[in-house]
């Protein structure tokens, strides 16, 4: 690890909150210890709200809903255009917060709050773009059309690593449709959820039509999340986690007819071609898979590659693997930073194990100064055969690299799991670029070429396909799922023709 001298970051933690204006009583509460993954020391100390506290704020942001739908939608735009404007000012503090608390690198601290900004953006230009149809009647003398209304409260429970970056993504949109959020970050990383709220705050003041209660923040566990998904006032959930979080999750939404809006889990895949340009393949394959220490949902876990190239390419990763810089991610040379605890080294150790036994290659996967944190170097997993591990998601930096022989063996392996978001393939065939985008091809929510299956932008809309839940937030026409749609038709003669040429004749 890089050997650079920082302030303790308990220290750096409470200066930041500070400076961004959160009190001290909210992180130096009696409840819930967080600690950072630099050096596993406890930074602060959070509310455990129950599911009385959660029921509360759900009540505040429900009173704030018989205001905020009234608002119009272009001036709902010009508070999140603010919002945007004081995540500008503050960016640098946040994302150094950020790096503290979820243990991302500087530069990926940086790309969360800047993803932020960009939905802020995007979303003020769609307050004036909520579109709806006009539509074509049979009937004389009568128009028909699709008006697009607030849907209510809007719950957002988020995963530690994207504190802050998917609370944005649906509350900048949920702030323009007319919807107020009551949030539940992850127990941890509430910090930095502290930290928005503060922001948001500093948004709203002095915004006239701004109520109390836009803006709820639910921290603590399980019992507080609960609450918010069975609260029939709570009209959508967008919850971000594991399969098995969403298993639990929707069924209540279900029962109680609640919109979900699930992003769980992705054990997305890449394909390399023969024709490939290993060296952008290397490039790319290096940050889909070491990126954020293998702890993203688009990180890339399974790599297909064919035979022709495979002995060329295998050298080239083994070596970005062993030579890649891990450490406090406070420092610039840094690319690869600690896992979020020990739990998760354990998870990695526990697959990496299963592999072996099955036959396969192990390259790195040994910890790298471990007790202060937890840095592991990323595994390179030569695998036999798709089976144990490769088949299921560990969050953790393992690639497992499988020799195929054809587009149609590699795409079928590709889509034999579970999870369905993110997708690539390598190759300068246009055919092999457009079959991998056909309904014939990767069977996933994103599906790219040339460039790995991690960093997606907000222009497009995110989510993924059978277990990974079905949900899309962020861009194109994500809004419609937060608001409700309602078809319009108006008679402007004295007439009443009946559609399909029912009579209905009582004179």
């Amino acid at each position: 690890m890089n050997a650079v001298s920082h302030r303790a970051p308990a220290e750096e933690a409470a200066a930041i909150l500070r400076g961004l204006g959160v009190d001290l009583a909210d992180y130096t509460a009696t409840g819930r210890a967080v600690h950072s993954p630099i050096d596993a020391s406890r930074i602060g100390s959070v509310r455990e709200m129950t599911a009385a506290d959660a029921k509360a704020a759900i009540g505040r942001a429900s009173s704030a809903f018989l205001e905020w739908r009234l608002v119009p939608a272009p001036r709902r735009g010009e508070l999140v255009r603010r919002l945007g404007d004081v995540l500008r000012a503050n960016k640098a503090p946040l994302a150094r917060l950020v790096t503290l608390e979820a243990g991302k690198i500087l530069s990926e601290g940086a790309g969360e709050v800047q993803e932020m900004i960009d939905i802020c953006d995007f979303a003020v230009g769609l307050s004036r773009q909520l579109y709806g149809l006009t539509i074509a009647t049979e009937r004389p003398m009568h128009r028909m059309m699709e008006t697009w209304h607030p849907l209510g409260v809007v719950g957002v429970i988020s995963a530690f690593n994207f504190p802050v970056a998917v609370w944005a993504w649906n509350a900048a949109l949920a702030l323009v449709c007319g919807n107020p959020v009551v949030w539940k970050p992850s127990e941890k990383t509430p910090l930095t959820a502290l930290a928005v709220r503060a922001l948001f705050a500093q948004a709203a003041a002095g915004f006239a039509e701004a109520p109390a209660g836009l803006l709820e923040l639910v921290t603590g566990g399980a019992e507080a999340g609960a609450a918010l998904v069975a609260d029939p006032r709570v009209k959508l959930v967008s919850a971000t986690g594991s399969t098995a979080m969403g298993r639990a999750v929707a069924p209540v939404l279900a029962a109680r007819f609640a919109r979900a809006l699930l992003e769980l889990g992705g054990n997305n895949g890449a394909i390399v071609r023969p024709s490939a340009d290993l060296d952008l393949v290397t490039r790319a394959v290096a940050f889909a898979a070491m990126g954020t220490a293998g702890q993203r949902c688009t990180t890339l876990r399974r790599l297909f590659v064919h035979g022709e190239v495979y002995d060329a390419l295998l050298p080239r990763l083994i070596k970005a693997y062993q030579t890649v810089r891990i450490g406090d991610p406070r420092d610039e040379s840094t690319l690869v930073g600690p896992l979020i605890d020990a739990a998760a080294a354990d998870a990695m150790d526990k697959a990496v194990d299963e592999a072996r036994a099955l036959g396969a290659t192990v390259h790195g996967g040994e910890p790298v100064g471990r007790g202060a944190g937890t840095y592991v170097r990323p595994a390179i997993v030569e695998m036999p055969s798709q089976a144990g591990p490769m088949l299921r998601e560990t969050f953790a930096p393992i690639l497992y690299v499988l020799r195929v022989d054809s587009l149609a063996e590699a795409i079928a392996l590709h889509n034999a799991v579970g999870a369905g978001l993110s997708s690539s393939i390598f190759t300068q065939d246009m055919r092999e670029a457009e079959t991998f985008l056909s309904a014939a091809g990767s069977d996933c929510g994103i599906a790219n070429v040339n460039i790995g299956p991690s960093g997606a932008e907000i222009g497009g809309a995110f989510g993924g396909e059978k277990e990974t839940g079905g949900g899309r937030e962020s861009g194109s026409d994500s809004w419609r799922a937060y608001m409700r749609r309602a078809t319009n038709t108006l008679n402007y003669g004295d007439a009443l023709p009946l559609a399909q040429g029912v009579s209905f004749d009582i004179g």
